[in-house]
């Protein structure tokens, strides 16, 4: 009877090889368990830092266990037993054999700071890489209690790992990366379409209320057309002309809007079928472009962290100018959220600057200047 392999065997082929940082984290235990002294040198990382939870276990005991007089050390393996047993209390799976091969290929102790540091930028990026990735998830997952807080939530954590990259990792000149970056991706979403379509119906019928919202942008709309005729609405707004579906249909004429599936009577239809108040329609393309933006930040940050050529240094320049153009449309977006009351404080701060009276002077004097006492 033939014998039944078992799921795993004959597929070792399929195994990945173990990433470099692997053979990295190898060379600085063995560095460690060979010459302990080195410890003092290394900085930067804790277990946590380490890309298997037995370098990790390993690396948690060298630091915890005080470190042996460098000539007992070299007669005898008392100091490495101990670090075995305190490292078996995490993984069990360790066995001596297993530190005395660390030992065999490290090539140079005394190169432990520096490997130390490759292990820091490659943590680094795995912290950068699962930021990148939670805030898209996120952002893609409409079922968080308060979708919208917990995205921002999310962005705010992020920018606070590049921050604590650049930190440890300060960008210099020419470190932008190199990295193809995936391009923004658009849905066709029905009610993306139906929500901007009423936008713009609404604010045709209160044309009023266009010039109070200049925090949403032609590129927040998902159909090119849609952001054409918005542009045409603040056009004509803002040179305080007649609105209406025909006027508007006009300037959309000169604007090359009309054409196949952007026939007259199409446009006059879509521009008159207005339903609810501007501004609550508005809001919801600048959340729905919002949302589009930061998924597309975290796909861009990922891509950076996914090509093993950027630089620890190259990641924190990308993510920042990724960052910043989230930071753009949040601006915008906390524009058209804030409360009456936040707006009103705005409004007076920014006049009270405008209109600040001048630092006070000495009044000048009118009468005769007084004479000098004598000395």
């Amino acid at each position: 009877m033939p014998r039944t392999p078992a799921p795993d065997e004959g597929d070792l082929d399929s195994i990945p090889p173990p990433h470099p940082v692997f053979h990295v984290e190898q060379a600085l235990l063995g560095a460690l368990l060979l010459d302990p002294q080195h410890l003092r040198d290394v900085t930067g990382i804790g277990p946590d830092a380490f890309s298997t939870a037995a370098h990790g276990a390993l690396f948690a005991a060298i630091r915890s266990l005080p470190a042996p007089d460098p000539v007992e050390h070299a007669k005898n393996t008392k100091w490495l037993a101990a670090v075995l047993t305190t490292a078996r209390e995490q993984v069990r799976g360790l066995t001596a054999p297993h530190l005395h091969s660390l030992i065999q290929v490290c090539p140079w102790p005394r190169h432990a700071p520096a490997y130390a540091r490759m292990i820091e930028a490659e943590h680094a990026r795995r912290r950068l890489a699962a930021a990148a990735q939670r805030l898209t998830h996120t952002a893609g997952d409409t079922t968080f209690p308060q979708h919208m807080a917990t995205t921002l939530t999310e962005a705010d954590a992020l920018a606070l790992v590049v921050d604590d990259i650049s930190a440890r990792f300060p960008p210099h000149a020419g470190s932008l990366p190199r990295t193809s970056t995936p391009e923004p991706v658009t849905a066709h979403d029905e009610d993306a379409v139906d929500e901007e379509r009423l936008l713009l119906a609404t604010a045709t019928a209160h044309p009023s209320d266009v010039e109070q919202m200049r925090w949403l942008m032609p590129g927040d709309f998902t159909q090119p057309l849609h952001a054409g005729l918005w542009q045409s609405l603040i056009a004509l707004t803002r040179r305080h002309a007649p609105v209406d579906p025909v006027t508007v249909l006009w300037e959309a004429r000169h604007r090359g809007l009309l054409g196949p599936g952007a026939e007259p009577r199409e446009l006059l239809d879509l521009l008159a079928g207005p339903v609810g108040s501007p501004e609550h329609w508005a809001e919801r393309v600048l959340q729905r472009s919002l949302l589009t933006t930061i998924r597309h930040v975290g796909r861009r940050i990922e891509a950076f962290t996914d090509d093993p050529a950027t630089t620890p240094y190259q990641l924190v320049v990308g993510s920042r100018r990724a960052l910043a153009d989230l930071s753009a449309v949040r601006t915008r977006w906390h524009h058209a959220t804030a409360s009456p009351a936040q707006a009103d404080k705005t409004a007076r701060t920014r006049a009270a600057k405008a209109t600040a009276a001048p630092r006070a002077r000495p009044p000048r004097a009118t009468g005769p200047p007084a004479s000098r006492s004598s000395r």
